[in-house]
This record gives structure tokens, C-alpha cells and sequence, in this order.
């Protein structure tokens, strides 16, 4: 009995740093796909309006920073799980 709940224990601890790495792996490509989606509308909307190049860039950049962020955020709480 004690040596299934051992197996039980390993195979829990095995499918959570799988699920952990599978986790970050999905923020990875999320952000990726968020900030190439934005810079490729950011650059269709410099060229319909290239005199608000300005603003539509640095409103690129801070949403970039923003999915950036949530990112980073995601990935320490998938590397908590995976070590602690």
C-alpha cells in the first residue's frame, strides 16, 4: 500500500513539471503570436497613416511591454511550480 502511494506521489510530482512545461511553452507562443500580431497591425496602420507614426508606434511599444510583462509573470509562477 505505502509503495502506491509512493508511485502515486512520483507520478503526481512527474505530471506537474509536465503540465508546468507545457504551461510555459504556451505562454512562450502566446506572447510571441500577441506581439507579432500587434507589430504587424501597428505596420499596417503606419502605412495608412504614416503621419501618426509616432503615436502608433509608441503605442505598440507599450502594449508589447504589457504582454512582456504578463509574460515574464506567467513563466516565474510555471518555474515555481516545476522547482518548488
Amino acid at each position: 500500500m505505502v509503495s502506491l502511494l509512493i508511485l502515486g506521489q512520483i507520478a503526481g510530482a512527474a505530471f506537474a513539471n509536465f503540465g508546468a512545461a507545457m504551461a510555459a511553452s504556451l505562454v512562450v507562443i502566446g506572447a510571441s503570436f500577441g506581439i507579432g500580431k500587434i507589430g504587424s497591425t501597428a505596420m499596417e496602420a503606419i502605412a495608412r497613416q504614416p503621419e501618426a507614426a509616432g503615436d502608433i508606434r509608441s503605442g505598440m511599444i507599450v502594449a508589447a511591454a504589457l504582454i512582456e510583462g504578463v509574460a515574464f509573470f506567467a513563466l516565474a509562477v510555471c518555474f515555481l511550480i516545476l522547482f518548488v
